[in-house]
C-alpha cells in the first residue's frame, strides 16, 4: 500500500478509524504515555517526544537519567505539559500507563566491562553510573519483565538492545529505526537495497522478530510482518535533528488507543504532511517547535475533511 501526503483518499480510512476522544470521556480514558529518555548529552530529544505526545493523550509521564538537582529541576520547569517522575517511581508508571516509549536521547555506546550489575534487580540498574550501560540494562529489564506492555522503542534504546528480546514479548513492540539503526540492529545494509528489496526485508524482520517496524527514510516503510505500507511525502526540512523524536512521541500517543500498524501509518503521514504545510509557509526554514505546534492543526483539518 502506498500513501502519499499529496492526496487524502489513501489516508482517509486510517483517519476515520482513529480513536478520537468521546464527548463523555474522563481523565485517563484517552491515553497515558510514559516517556523514558534523555541523558547528560542529549537533553531535548525526549522532551520533544513528550511534548508532542501531550497534545494527543490525557497524561504524559517523563523519566530521565539520574542527574544533579539543578538539571532535574530545569527539566521540571521546561516540561509543563506532563509530570516529571523520579527513577525510583519508574516501575509504577510502567505498569500504569498505556504505552511506554523508551530511547529518545538515551546514551548509546559500548557496554562497560567494569559494570557488575545484577540485571534481575531494578535497584541495581538504578545504581549504574555509565549511561550507555543504563540504557542497555534498563531496556532489557523492561522488555523481560513487562512482556504484555505496549512499547515503542527508539534511538538510544534501539541502538543498545538485542533484537532477540523482541521475540519474547506477548504484545508486539513498535520499533522506529532509521536505515543505519536498522543495519546495527539486524546486521543488514538496507541502504544498499533496491526499493522493492527494502520492503521485503523490513517485512521479513518484522515477522521474524515479532514486532512492527517503522523504517524512517524519504519513503517510510512500515510493516507488522504481514501488511506493508509506504508513506511518501515531506521535504528536506525533516532532516533536522528531533524529527525522529517527534515521530516516536506521536506513534506512542496514537498506540495508546489504536492498532500498532495504524498508529505508525498515521504518525508517519501526519509528520510528513505537517512538513509539507510548513514548507508552503517557510520553505525549508522551520524548526522542531514549529512542527510540534502545527501537527494538531493538520490533524484537525484531516478530521474535518471526513
Amino acid at each position: 500500500m502506498l500513501i502519499k501526503t499529496s492526496g487524502f483518499n489513501s489516508i482517509k480510512p486510517f483517519i476515520k478509524s482513529l480513536n478520537f476522544p468521546k464527548f463523555d470521556s474522563h481523565k485517563g480514558q484517552n491515553g497515558r504515555v510514559l516517556v523514558i529518555g534523555g541523558s547528560s548529552l542529549f537533553h531535548s530529544a525526549s522532551i520533544w517526544a513528550a511534548e508532542v505526545a501531550s497534545y494527543f493523550v490525557d497524561m504524559v509521564h517523563y523519566s530521565s537519567t539520574r542527574e544533579n538537582n539543578k538539571i532535574f529541576l530545569s527539566w521540571k520547569k521546561k516540561f509543563r505539559n506532563g509530570m516529571v517522575i523520579s527513577q525510583k517511581e519508574l516501575l509504577d508508571y510502567v505498569g500504569e500507563d498505556d504505552v511506554v516509549l523508551i530511547g529518545p536521547g538515551m546514551m548509546r555506546g559500548k557496554i562497560s566491562q567494569k559494570s557488575k550489575v545484577n540485571s534481575q534487580k531494578f535497584e541495581e540498574i538504578l545504581k549504574i553510573q555509565n549511561e550507555a550501560d543504563y540504557t542497555y540494562y534498563l531496556t532489557k529489564y523492561l522488555l523481560r519483565n513487562f512482556p504484555q506492555k505496549k512499547f515503542v522503542i527508539d534511538a538510544g534504546a534501539l541502538q543498545m538492545m538485542d533484537p532477540e528480546w523482541l521475540k519474547k514479548l506477548k504484545t508486539k513492540a513498535i520499533i522506529t529505526p532509521h536505515q543505519k539503526e536498522f543495519m546495527q540492529l539486524f546486521g543488514l545494509p538496507i541502504s544498499l537495497y533496491s526499493a522493492e528489496e527494502k520492503i521485503r526485508m523490513v517485512q521479513k524482520q518484522a515477522k521474524k522478530y515479532n514486532c512492527v517496524i517503522l523504517l524512517k527514510a524519504v519513503n517510510d516503510i512500515i510493516s507488522d510482518g504481514i501488511d506493508n505500507c509506504i508513506v511518501n511525502g515531506g521535504n528536506a526540512g525533516l532532516t533536522k535533528g528531533g524529527t525522529g523524536d517527534i515521530l516516536a512521541g506521536l506513534t506512542a500517543a496514537f498506540y495508546c488507543k489504536n492498532k500498532s500498524l495504524n498508529s505508525c501509518i498515521i504518525s508517519s503521514y501526519l509528520l510528513k504532511k505537517t512538513a509539507d504545510t510548513l514548507f508552503a509557509e517557510y520553505g525549508y526554514w522551520y524548526n522542531i517547535d514549529k512542527i510540534i505546534d502545527k501537527i494538531p492543526i493538520v490533524l484537525k483539518r484531516l478530521k474535518d475533511n471526513i
